[in-house]
């Protein structure tokens, strides 16, 4: 019998207890409250750009590579000038999101060839799956935990299985929430890779949401939910391996995908208005107001003249007497890092950073 023995072999009807039936419900409504506020949003790219960032700071902090908000904003305005390692380790994990994202959107599948395309992003390699024996999961006291599959030619097999458990509905009949729980352990058990599996795992599971119709765009991300419970998290992905306790994993991530949902239209709902406020305000007080603007300063957190000579196609001259302006304005800051500036939304920051009613 395989390491990690195949998902179909599980009995479907084992999911359909009153509490995950209640819990399914209750985070199916908030999800499908999330994927309608998400549209309302004009410019999807907003979100994409600004909760994407939020994802790629708490997965990345999950592994204990750690950075705050400023030094990520800063990093991905002005790369040149920042040298914060994990910075740009958390901007690759939300470039690898994007990756994946296109490919779902082009195919409407997530193969094991995508997983390997987003993994190679994040980690900047072409390692590939395992080809070497020695990788093992070991507690905080350095304990062996687990010992996932060793041999290069099973772990491959395993993929493959898992690739149709993914991408065939009719392979495993239950509720796609209940089928996410199941792919994220999955694929941490195989833990096909060297290194990167974990924030791979969590990525796959926004991706699927998005493949299955049940989001537009990525914008439902676990790790905050994560970080808050990571001792569960972690305990719970091991009951699974040892006392075959399905259940309980699956009702730890409906609850995740519950308490998740609503925290994001939180912070919709704050973006949203504060986007209103811009850009009611401007165009009552500035001639060069224009809906490309607008969508610079709410797509970047802190931005800077060339996103705006970019995005608005005009000289630099004009992009830093606009940005200035709106100094004066009192909608931007203007801060100097190295040799260049940057400007901060100051209403979309402090949301982005917890401080304005938005996300944690």
């Amino acid at each position: 019998m395989p390491t990690v023995p195949p998902l179909e072999q599980l009995d479907p009807s084992r999911f359909d207890t009153p509490a995950i039936l209640k819990k399914l419900a209750s985070a199916s409504r908030q999800l499908a409250e999330l994927k309608g506020i998400a549209a309302a949003i004009p410019n999807q790219g907003i979100l994409i750009n600004t909760l994407g960032l939020q994802e790629a700071k708490a997965s990345s902090e999950i592994e204990n590579i750690v950075t705050t908000h400023d030094e990520l904003f800063k990093d991905d305005v002005h790369p040149e000038a920042f040298a914060n390692p994990a910075a740009k380790e958390v901007l690759r994990y939300r470039q690898a999101l994007r990756v994946g994202f296109a490919q779902v959107r082009e195919s409407g599948l997530i193969t094991a060839n995508h997983i390997v395309d987003i993994q190679s992003e994040l980690e900047r390699n072409n390692a590939g799956f395992r080809k070497l024996p020695g990788t093992a999961l070991k507690d905080g006291a350095g304990r062996t935990v687990y010992t996932p599959p060793q041999d290069p030619a099973e772990i491959v097999a395993l993929m493959r299985g898992l690739e149709r458990f993914i991408n065939d509905r009719e392979l495993f009949a239950v509720d796609p929430l209940i089928k996410m729980a199941l792919i994220h352990h999955q694929f941490e058990s195989i833990h096909p890779f060297y290194d990167g599996n974990g924030r791979t795992g969590r990525i796959l599971n926004v991706l699927y949401l998005v493949k299955e119709g049940l989001l537009d765009i990525p914008v439902l991300y676990l790790s905050s939910y994560i970080v808050r419970t990571k001792a569960d998290y972690y305990r719970l992905l091991q009951t699974v391996r040892e006392d075959d306790a399905w259940e309980a994993w699956v009702l730890y991530l409906l609850e995740a995908v519950e308490e998740t949902a609503q925290q994001t239209m939180v912070t919709i709902y704050a973006i949203k208005a504060a986007l209103a406020d811009y850009k009611h305000r401007i165009r009552e007080g500035f001639k060069f107001y224009s809906q490309d603007l607008i969508n610079n300063l709410f797509t970047h957190p802190y931005t800077k003249i060339d996103f705006v000579q970019r995005d608005l196609k005009v000289s630099r001259l004009t992009a830093t007497k606009y940005l200035d302006a709106l100094v004066g304005g009192g909608f931007l800051q203007k801060q100097k890092i190295g040799r260049g500036n940057y400007y901060i939304n100051l209403a979309l920051a402090p949301i982005l950073q917890g401080e304005a009613g938005g996300a944690r």
